[in-house]
């Protein structure tokens, strides 16, 4: 009898630390391949030009950004404490593209970016910060961010912080993986498997995630979430 008791506390220890696991690492899908649920757009030229069309669609089973014209797709909810991958391609020419994280009031910045942290996803550029009202401490601040009597959040001021290494990304037309952790006031970005930057002291810890459209066509078959 003792030793049933001891079998099924074994079993009872390891079906709990399981469901803990499990609970610790949840995927949530953030994209379902078929439509724009659980994300709304934010463009500006499609307040006053009735002729203006959504950056963004589904094509193909893939999240599109055509770039143009310049806006957001953001996320209905806000998350916090997460790690955030997605594995995006340039379709056409290279250009530019970013992973909002930690955003919140709509188009502080030149009348369009939402106040987040962006991380670049732009050619060569992938896994640059940069401070969209809010702000992030990384190491070597002044070599990755200019002089300090520079540096701000708002138009104007010295906003971007270089990565650690650019060459993480793979040649035009091949598929990239980024990996975005948030965890409290830090902020750590992968870009195919290498460590691009690292942030902490982040001015805020939790918000929306947003995509954006901002000139190049970007195609995304994965964002996903994992906590």
């Amino acid at each position: 009898m003792k030793q049933l008791f001891q079998f099924l506390f074994i079993v009872s220890v390891f079906t709990s630390c399981q469901s803990s696991s499990k609970s610790r690492h949840q995927s949530i899908s953030l994209f379902n391949g078929k439509d724009l649920s659980g994300w709304h757009i934010d463009v500006p030229e499609m307040d006053t030009n009735k002729l203006a069309q959504s950056p963004f669609l589904v094509r193909d089973g893939q999240l599109i950004s055509l770039g143009k014209p310049g806006g957001h797709l953001i996320t209905d909810r806000r998350y916090k404490d997460y790690t955030l991958e997605v594995e995006y391609r340039f379709v056409g020419k290279p250009g530019n593209c970013g992973v909002l994280v930690h955003a919140s009031t709509p188009r502080i910045l030149y009348k369009m970016f939402p106040k987040s942290v962006e991380v670049q996803m732009m050619h060569e550029n992938a896994g640059d910060f940069w401070c969209i009202g809010e702000d992030i401490t990384v190491t070597d601040m002044e070599k990755r961010r200019g002089p300090k009597e520079n540096w701000g959040v708002t138009e104007g001021k010295g906003r971007r912080i270089l990565n650690l290494n650019d060459g993480a990304e793979k040649p035009l037309g091949e598929w990239n993986h980024m990996k975005v952790e948030c965890k409290g006031n830090s902020v750590r970005v992968w870009v195919n498997g290498q460590l691009t930057n690292e942030g902490y002291h982040c001015t805020a810890s939790e918000g929306q995630i947003a995509l954006q459209a901002e000139g190049a066509e970007v195609a995304f078959r994965k964002v996903a979430l994992y906590r």
